[in-house]
């Protein structure tokens, strides 16, 4: 078992995040991202885990049973090391030791893609990169949606993306960087 092992994680990437209830979103070669860095993790026979959102908020269209709690197409095929779901923002506090799962396999480092950009992405990156782990932020393989704040104002999808790419690489959580680069050191 090698150290320098280095696992994708894939953050909700559902169908429920298709709904017209999110608003405005960025990056729409995202999932175009996303199916490129699984679709090469898998032929290389790299880790991939696969996580879903499990919301407990009635109505929610992301609640377990709903189609929108599946995964969207590009993950169709993909075969997953590990799958769980989670009903918080980090993965690390899922239905699975992530933390333990990853240190049993000697995986010290990860490159994570999914949804939302400046929640449970930027979450499971700053946990990520406070329990030790090498994290690599693949932003262009990642969206978000416009947010208002508590003075009403709005910020854009991409000002939100801009913020987490900021927040993680001055706060030192992770290496933030694009698909094209991954591959290339892949």
């Amino acid at each position: 078992m090698t150290t320098a092992t280095k696992a994708l994680l894939v953050i909700d990437v559902q169908r429920g995040f298709d709904k017209p209830v999110w608003g405005p979103r960025n990056n729409p070669g995202a999932e175009a991202n996303i199916k490129a860095l699984v679709d090469a993790y898998q032929e290389r026979g790299l880790p991939i885990v696969l996580v879903h959102h499990d919301s407990v908020k009635p109505g929610s269209s992301l609640q377990p049973g709903q189609e929108g709690n599946h995964f969207k197409p590009e993950l169709d095929g993909v075969r997953a090391d590990l799958v769980f779901g989670k009903k918080v923002n980090s993965a690390f506090h899922g239905d699975v030791d992530l933390d333990g799962w990853l240190k049993t396999r000697g995986i010290t480092s990860f490159v994570l893609a999914g949804i939302q950009t400046n929640f449970c992405c930027e979450t499971t990156a700053r946990v990520g990169g406070n329990l030790g782990y090498d994290v690599t932020f693949a932003l262009d393989a990642t969206f978000t949606f416009d947010l208002a704040g508590p003075d009403g104002g709005v910020l854009t999808a991409d000002e939100l993306s801009k913020a987490t790419a900021t927040n993680l690489h001055g706060g030192g959580f992770a290496t933030v960087t694009s698909t094209k680069e991954i591959l290339a050191n892949l």
